[in-house]
């Protein structure tokens, strides 16, 4: 497959970012020098202090697919995603991609994920775990262990088939966007993927999983922390509670 293949019809990158100066700015150029056509890029900057939005800014002066949505504070990873799923449906776009401003998310795999919805696949999670293998890079550990432990813990809880619920790299049909109510999608951090997949599984969408190499952040520091690692614990009953009740 070309890197710059890309099937009729607009497609949408939301990326949200907080301090990530360090990083966006090669990305972006990363990203359109590899998909020159029907793509465009949304920011969404919770106020951060170290200057990421204004280099989009500058960046946005020489291209015309590039949007900034800047918000006044740090108001969570699954607000950030919400609004941009909703800028995607208001803006007749046709799939939408969630991806990671650190570069743990390889801009070649935008295709092959587009590519795999192109085929009629409702949506496309890259998977750092597939089978047996385990493709992660730089990760201490206790973080691998961290994680593989809740894609496991998630699928016994759920009975959702997805090998990797909590990772942040997808590709979105907009159909399905509009099938999930957003307005009750309330939570964040790893707990904010692993609902939306539920939800988008309970519907009948169907589900597919590409395999990724997941490389950790070389420079600037990971927003992961305690709380948003509660919330996955708990979140996965609250979502099978809903489901039992019909909630969903």
């Amino acid at each position: 497959m070309s890197e710059n293949f890309l099937p009729e019809g607009k497609t949408l990158v939301i990326i949200p970012t907080y301090n990530e100066s360090e990083n966006i700015g090669k990305l972006l150029d990363d990203i359109f020098s590899r998909y020159p056509e029907n793509l465009d890029v949304l920011i969404i900057d919770d106020n951060s202090p170290d200057g990421t939005a204004d280099i989009v800014k500058k960046k946005q002066q020489k291209n015309a697919r590039l949007f900034l949505r800047e918000r006044p504070g740090k108001m969570g990873l699954g607000t950030a995603y919400v609004d941009g799923f909703r800028y995607a449906l208001e803006n007749g776009y046709g799939r939408v991609i969630e991806m990671d401003a650190d570069y743990s998310h390889d801009p070649e795999v935008i295709g092959v994920m587009i590519e795999k919805s192109s085929l009629s696949t409702d949506l496309v999670i890259g998977s750092r775990y597939i089978g047996n293998t385990v493709n992660v890079v730089n990760w201490p550990l206790s973080r691998l262990v961290l994680s593989k432990m809740a894609s496991i813990y998630t699928r016994f809880v759920t009975g959702m088939p997805v090998s990797d619920p909590t990772s942040g790299y997808k590709c979105f049909r907009v159909d399905v966007l509009k099938a999930v109510d957003l307005k009750d999608v309330k939570s964040q951090g790893y707990s904010f993927q692993i609902e939306m997949n539920f939800r988008v599984w309970k519907k009948g969408f169907s589900i597919a999983e590409v395999p990724i190499i997941f490389i950790d952040r070389t420079v600037g520091k990971s927003k992961m922390t305690k709380k948003t690692v509660f919330e996955a614990v708990w979140m996965v009953w609250w979502l099978k509670i809903l489901s039992i009740f019909r909630r969903l």
